[in-house]
C-alpha cells in the first residue's frame, strides 16, 4: 500500500534520519503500532530501503523518502510527499542530527559548528514548522504529536568531546519547550526524548566507536542503552496514553 486512500486508516508518522540506528527503530515500533511510516533518509537510500521492506514484510506500511533535512526545499518537498502519498501526518519524529569528530571548542571552526546546527537545529525547526502547519485545526489538521530527539549531551555539555554537539540539542531542549506552549491550544503535543549512551554507529562518527563501552561502568545501570529501549519511549510519547504530557522530557540514559 502506498496511497494516501490505502492508508486513511492508519496514522502517519515521519521520522527523520530513520535509515539506521534510533530512527530505524522507531520506524519499526510504529508500524508494529499500527502507523504508516515515512522513512527519512539523507543519504544511505539502500539502508532507508531496507527498513521500509521490513515493514513491508511485517505487512506494514512505509516508504522511504530521501531529504537534507536542513534544506527547506527538499523539507517542503519531503512533507508534500507525504501528503500525497500516505496522508496528513499525525506524529513527526525529529531524529536526524550529525556529529563530528571529538575535540574542544579551541579547535571547533565556523564551518563544522554551521554544519552541526543546520541539522540538528535548523532541520527541526523546519520539520516542526511544515508539521504544525498540517496538524493544527486551523489548517484542516486534527492535532498530533512531536517528539524531538535530543540528547543527555544538552545537560552535560559533552566537554572535550563535542560541545558543538550538546549546544546544537540545548536549542531542541529550548524549542521542545517554546513550541509546546505555542500550539497545546491547537491539540499538538510536543515532548523530548535524552538519549544517553546508546549503542548506536554515532559514536562513530565521533571518532570513537568503542565510547559507551569505555563509559557504560560510570552509569548507575552499568550498562549502554539500545535503540529499541529509545524507540519505546518515543511511541509513549506519540501514543494516547501520554495525553496529557507536553513540553516534557524523557531521559533514557541509564541514570546518568
Amino acid at each position: 500500500m502506498s496511497s494516501a486512500e490505502s492508508s486513511s486508516a492508519s496514522k502517519v508518522m515521519i521520522v527523520t534520519g530513520a535509515s539506521r540506528g534510533i530512527g530505524a527503530a522507531v520506524a519499526l515500533l510504529a508500524a508494529r503500532r499500527g502507523y504508516a511510516v515515512c522513512v527519512n533518509y539523507h543519504s544511505r537510500s539502500a539502508a532507508a530501503d531496507g527498513v521500509v521492506q521490513a515493514i513491508r514484510n511485517a505487512g506494514g506500511t512505509a516508504l522511504a523518502v530521501g531529504a537534507d533535512v536542513s534544506r527547506q526545499d527538499q523539507v517542503q518537498a519531503m512533507f508534500e510527499t507525504v501528503d500525497r502519498e500516505l496522508g496528513r501526518v499525525d506524529a513527526l519524529v525529529n531524529n536526524a542530527g550529525i556529529l563530528e569528530k571529538q575535540t574542544t571548542v579551541e579547535n571547533l571552526d565556523a564551518d563544522r559548528i554551521t554544519r552541526v546546527l543546520a541539522t540538528n537545529v535548523v532541520g527541526t525547526f523546519l520539520c516542526c514548522r511544515e508539521a504544525v502547519r498540517r496538524m493544527a485545526p486551523r489548517h484542516g489538521g486534527r492535532g498530533g504529536a512531536i517528539v524531538n530527539l535530543s540528547s543527555m549531551a544538552s545537560r552535560l555539555g559533552a566537554p572535550g568531546e563535542y560541545v558543538d554537539y550538546a549546544a546544537s540539542k540545548g536549542a531542541v531542549d529550548t524549542l521542545t519547550i517554546g513550541l509546546s506552549k505555542e500550539v497545546g491550544a491547537d491539540g499538538i503535543r510536543v515532548n523530548g526524548v535524552r538519549p544517553g549512551l546508546i549503542y548506536t554507529e554515532m559514536h562513530a562518527s565521533g571518532g570513537e566507536p568503542g565510547r559507551v563501552d569505555r563509559l557504560k561502568d560510570s552509569l548507575p545501570l552499568k550498562r549502554g542503552g539500545t535503540p529499541e529501549e529509545v524507540a519505546a519511549a518515543v511511541l509513549w510519547l506519540c501514543s494516547d496514553e501520554s495525553g496529557f504530557t507536553t513540553g516534557s522530557f524523557i531521559d533514557v540514559s541509564g541514570g546518568r
